[in-house]
């Protein structure tokens, strides 16, 4: 039997080159403002239209400020670059949700929650965190401008298949125990060039466990560990996720489509080419000491023995040291990794009843407007005013210094984001990626603190 993968990438392949490439059919096509405008440009030169424009979708998120996002960007390159996708969305005809827009947002959060992304598609968009999108049991990967062209001139890309990779995560998480911490912990484990060459499922009694946006966490971090994407075979968490949602098949097509979306997972006796097994019960709350992701750690423990001199030195911090009760300066809550309902409810849940931390500047950023109202809705920007903190408006934020919210240099920030390469979140800054409990802990101590002592 064929692996989950296999049966998707399978049924979208136009045809094989010997020796080479499959050309890939792709379903769905996500164009933010950074990586596009090339694309566009290249289409023009060559006097093309965009094969299926229904299937193309296109909204600013990299660039975009998260506050006054009703008057012009300040910027002029964040603006050239959202100015830019707005017109070329206009010219070729294609579904555009810009600032303002109610259905904006980050792409990768905006695509499942309005049921862009489904079940046995495939995806691609140019930004590498377009894994997120495999929680809904898709095949989605990030792509170059180059790519992005190709398909929107073709609705097909060339691409070597990958390899299949199993990660099974067994048995129950321990208290304040997210999927953020799953992953960081996989990458700890597996090294951020471990699945490098492979497209990961996920799998066992500990993913099954979580919920969809507990999955799209993972998934968003697959790349992360090297790997060209990650999946998780679709169930009925990922049916009652997308049941209703505004591009989701009604009706007759639904049951049409749940019958087939029942079809999608990995047989019994399928072969992977790899395989690994983790204990869910073995998975402490985790933080990063280092400058990539996979330089991971218990949130109680010490900084390993053989850490990097580099990375130490560009984070101030010494082999063996503990970081629980280290000043922290920023926190922020958000990015396509963390900014879903859930994440502010798990932030919420911490910070109720206290107060933020005197000296801790703390941005709170939606991945959408839609997430935006479900905070509305249920009182979390209530209660997170009462103690201290406001919601700002949705973009990709502090995840990456293209817009307005750079962490300062040699500044320590608590991200829930996905990376914390040297000058990630701005220049000379520091970053320690954690969940939302742990970035939470941080905002009303002002220290490195363990969520499960508050």
């Amino acid at each position: 039997m064929n692996t989950l993968f296999d049966k998707i990438w399978d049924a979208h392949v136009v045809q094989h080159v010997d020796g080479g490439p499959d050309q890939l059919y792709v379903d769905r096509l996500y164009c933010h403002e950074v990586t596009s405008p090339q694309a566009f440009d290249g289409l023009r030169d060559r006097g093309l239209r965009p094969l299926r424009p229904g299937r193309i979708f296109c909204m600013p998120d990299h660039n975009t400020p998260t506050h006054d996002q009703d008057k012009p960007i300040a910027d002029p390159v964040s603006r050239a670059q959202v100015d830019a996708l707005a017109r070329n969305a206009a010219e070729f005809g294609l579904t555009h949700y810009g600032m303002m827009d109610p259905r904006n947002g980050i792409i990768h959060v905006v695509g499942p929650e309005r049921g862009l992304s489904l079940p046995g598609m495939t995806i691609v968009c140019g930004d590498s965190h377009t894994s997120t999108h495999g929680a809904v049991g898709a095949v989605a990967f990030g792509i170059g401008t180059s790519e992005v062209e190709m398909v929107l001139a073709s609705q097909c890309i060339l691409q070597p298949k990958p390899r299949t990779m199993r990660i099974r995560i067994e048995g129950t998480p321990g208290p304040c125990v997210t999927a953020k911490d799953l992953a960081l912990y996989l990458m700890q484990q597996l090294t951020t060039s471990g699945a490098t060459g492979y497209f990961a499922e996920y799998a066992g009694s500990a993913v099954r466990g979580l919920s969809m946006e507990g999955r799209l966490t993972l998934c968003n971090l697959s790349i992360e560990m090297g790997a060209r994407g990650g999946m998780v075979a679709p169930d009925e968490v990922t049916f009652a996720y997308l049941k209703d949602k505004e591009y989701a098949p009604k009706g007759a097509d639904w049951d049409r489509a749940l019958a087939f979306w029942r079809t999608l997972r990995s047989g019994e006796d399928a072969v992977f080419d790899r395989e690994r097994v983790f204990d869910a019960t073995a998975i402490p709350p985790m933080i990063t000491y280092g400058t990539n992701p996979g330089m991971g750690m218990p949130i109680d423990g010490t900084i390993p023995a053989d850490a990097s001199p580099k990375a130490l030195q560009y984070m101030g911090f010494r082999s063996g040291e503990r970081l629980l009760g280290k000043p922290v300066d920023y926190v922020f809550l958000g990015a396509c990794t963390n900014g879903r309902i859930e994440d502010f409810r798990a932030f919420a849940s911490v910070v109720k009843g206290r107060k933020k931390a005197p000296g801790v500047e703390a941005w709170l950023v939606p991945g959408s407007w839609e997430v935006q109202r479900q905070i509305v809705a249920e009182g979390l920007d209530q209660m997170l005013a009462e103690a201290g903190f406001a919601i700002r408006q949705p973009g990709c934020s502090a995840c990456l210094a293209m817009n307005d919210d750079k962490i300062p240099s040699g500044k320590y920030c608590i991200s829930t984001s996905n990376r914390n390469f040297e000058g990630r979140q701005g220049p000379g800054a520091r970053t320690l990626l954690a969940s939302p409990l742990v970035a939470a802990a941080a905002a009303v101590t002002g220290v490195i603190s363990d969520p499960r002592t508050l």
